[in-house]
């Protein structure tokens, strides 16, 4: 009896070992993050820029802006932040849903980065995880912005091995 028990309780812990090892789960995105985000992050879902206050939707490659008074995607930023410079302005990584429905929190909590330019972006990062972003196969599009948050549409930005404007 002791045999039977002692057996049913190791096949028991087998199982629940197997069924907890099925369920852990790691998601990384570096490959889809654009070469102008910030460094030091295996995954982000968003990007929030204070200085225009606009979020970047990374998997799906759209910013998100206010239009009046109606959050609004697009793949490219509006005519009004013609100047903005996505390499230099601070990007603040949020793994939220929706973070333009607690824009408020957001607002006053990236306040004090506003004007801030001294963030490392993938694209001048030696670190082994962005490699690919190096050699400019990220396989996403990304890089091609023009450095304005606006898409070249497929014209040659001239970037040299490391990613850099020749």
């Amino acid at each position: 009896m002791k045999k039977i028990l002692f057996v049913a309780v190791l096949l028991v812990g087998s199982l629940t070992a197997k069924l907890a090892d099925a369920q852990i789960s790691f998601s990384l995105n570096i490959g889809s993050q654009p070469e102008w985000g910030p460094t030091g992050y295996d995954h982000a879902e968003f990007y929030y820029m204070p200085d225009i206050d606009t979020y970047y939707d990374v998997p799906n490659h759209q910013y998100v802006y206010l239009n009046g008074n109606t959050w609004t995607r697009s793949a490219s930023l509006p005519p009004r932040y013609a100047n903005y410079d996505v390499y230099h302005g601070y990007k603040a990584v949020i793994n939220q849903p929706t973070p333009w429905r607690n824009a408020a929190t957001y607002r006053t909590k990236f306040a004090g980065y506003k004007g801030r330019h001294d963030q490392q972006v993938i694209r001048d990062s030696r670190d082994a995880h962005y490699q690919n972003h190096w050699k400019g196969d990220n396989h996403n599009n990304n890089g091609n912005h023009n450095g304005n948050g606006h898409d070249n549409h497929g014209h040659d930005d001239h970037h040299d091995d490391h990613g850099h404007h020749r």
